[in-house]
């Protein structure tokens, strides 16, 4: 197994705002334009967008959401938890990887999602593909509190994961 290290250096990954490390790797050069998409959106988006990203140790992806499904992919380390809050306040839990967990999981468009590893001695890379193409104007990460006055029943995994 490859070590965290390899993989940064390797595929030039950079800290991302939510937690882990990123970088993207694709993204189409067509376009949908803003009429062809719903209006939430207000402007064009490329069709589809991809990144590389890593977690380690402690590490997590801070609770967010995006406007778009958006695909995981486990491509090395150990399993990812993908802790989801759906709109409807459904919490779920889902395991990334190839030991006790799948190797492809979508989070469905609008949900609340936060990924950890399952064994935070370790590292995982996976790959995440997006749908219309991602845009920061589509991403939300809220606040602790803010998250938790929306979900209170959930506060304790929303204090763990949330910066």
């Amino acid at each position: 197994m490859r070590t965290a290290e390899y993989w940064i250096e390797r595929l030039g990954l950079l800290p991302h705002v939510e937690g882990g490390c990123y970088r993207e790797i694709y993204r189409s050069s067509g376009i949908i334009t803003a009429g062809a998409l719903p209006p939430e959106y207000g402007s064009r988006r490329n069709y589809a967008t991809s990144i590389y990203f890593l977690l380690q140790g402690n590490d997590f992806s801070a609770f967010h959401r995006i406007r778009q499904d958006e695909i995981w992919h486990f491509h090395d380390g150990y399993d990812i938890l993908l802790h989801c809050i759906a709109p409807d306040g459904t919490y779920s839990v889902q395991r990334l990887g190839v030991d006790l967990g799948t190797p492809q999981i979508v989070i469905p468009a609008g949900t609340w999602f936060a990924a950890e590893l399952a064994d935070k001695d370790g590292f995982a890379l996976a790959g995440c593909g997006v749908s219309p193409g991602f845009d920061f104007r589509d991403f939300e990460m809220p606040g602790r509190d803010e998250l938790i006055a929306l979900f209170h029943r959930h506060a304790n995994i929303i204090r763990r994961l949330t910066r």
